[in-house]
């Protein structure tokens, strides 16, 4: 995995950089190489689990799904593709950045990599519009209807959006032959420019935009539910909190560190060299630490949820051989219910009406 390189301008004090002059503290990169390794193994081995599972329930109901399993689809989809390539960060994190697998895998695994951290957000940021849209106006038209190309056409749009955005970064990203080949995003020319651009582009739409609507529609989500006559699990509403501290734990620490490169590439004098050390140090423990999103949105989305466990365990049941093909599950739920949904009897809008009032952002029929 691409980091960005340190640009500082070089003032020299007796023939001395001043980088180095200044220079105090001792950091152990063996630690943090041993760290990053622990990090992506278990966010390798535990999200591809737990994402492999959600599709494979979900998918076979996709045409079928509200706007907000919807969501939760592609939002997995995108945390499966970014831990296919886990393997090859984790061998990189090993041989201490030394990359073995070509030019072409240095640019796809970084683009496959930039795409998911755009677009696991925005379809995060459009399931709690979702949710709040269905919730407070549910006679209004679903954001992803179940029907006709205005679905597909927006979800498209979104895989298109993240797809230019991470184009902007990985046309510098190469294979660069130093002491050890490495894969890099080092531009040819104009690079604090270039930096800084690509670093703010992704503080604005990768974070800030996305936390905006994440943490607003949550804060009102928890209100209207809080409120809400016919709504049992009133003591569920902290989760709708957890969704929104979830993701601001994720991302804040990392755009921290970033916002901070920004400021030394504008100013490289305005930290200390220990500060810059320490920053450049903590970046890919930032960014490894950042992929916690992989393992927490699968829990907090869909195994949290009781329909989904009940869907699982139907799916699971329907795949088992059975001895009599006449035989059917128990009273249970019905393997093509909404979301392990029950009976299809009672008023439909009253029913969507408690499912959206839920607090489990999978409980929806669809």
């Amino acid at each position: 995995m691409s980091t960005p390189e340190q640009n500082h301008s070089i003032d020299f004090l007796n023939g001395t950089p001043w980088f180095v002059y200044e220079c105090t503290i001792q950091l152990d990169a063996d630690y943090r190489r041993i760290a990053l390794f622990l990090v992506y193994l278990f966010v390798f081995m535990v999200g591809l689990l737990e994402n492999a599972l959600v599709v494979w329930v979900n998918w076979r109901r996709r045409h079928s799904a509200n706007g907000v399993l919807f969501c939760v689809i592609n939002v997995s989809l995108s945390d499966l593709m970014v831990i296919v390539i886990l393997p090859f960060f984790i061998m990189e994190v090993t041989m201490d950045r030394v990359w073995l697998w070509g030019r072409f895998l240095c640019k796809v695994t970084n683009l496959i990599y930039v795409i998911n951290f755009y677009s696991s957000t925005f379809f995060l940021a459009f399931m709690t519009l979702e949710r709040y849209l269905s919730l407070t106006r549910p006679s209004s038209p679903s954001l992803f209807p179940v029907a006709g190309r205005r679905r597909w056409v927006l979800c498209g749009g979104l895989w298109l959006f993240s797809f230019f955005l991470a184009l902007m970064e990985n046309v510098h990203v190469d294979l660069l032959e130093w002491d050890e080949p490495g894969c890099y995003m080092v531009p040819e020319y104009n690079y604090t420019e270039w930096y800084v651009c690509v670093a703010i582009f992704c503080l604005l739409f990768q974070f800030l935009g996305p936390a905006a609507v994440i943490v607003t529609c949550n804060v009102l989500i928890a209100r209207a539910v809080r409120t809400a006559p016919d709504v049992q699990g009133r003591r569920d509403v902290w989760l709708v909190h957890v969704y929104s501290l979830v993701f601001i734990m994720c991302w804040l620490p990392y755009h921290m560190v970033m916002f901070l490169m920004i400021i030394d590439d504008l100013d490289p004098h305005i930290f200390s060299c220990n500060t810059i050390e320490v920053l450049y140090f903590s970046f890919s423990v930032v960014q490894g630490l950042s992929l916690f999103h992989c393992v927490a949105n699968p829990i907090l989305y869909n195994f949290l949820s009781k329909s989904f466990r009940n869907n699982l365990i139907n799916t699971v049941v329907t795949c088992l051989p059975r001895e009599g093909s006449a035989d059917q599950v128990g009273s249970g739920n019905q393997p093509n219910a909404p979301n392990g949904g029950g009976g299809g009897g009672g008023d439909p809008g009253k029913q969507r009406k408690f499912s959206n009032a839920s607090t489990s952002q999978s409980d929806v029929g669809s």
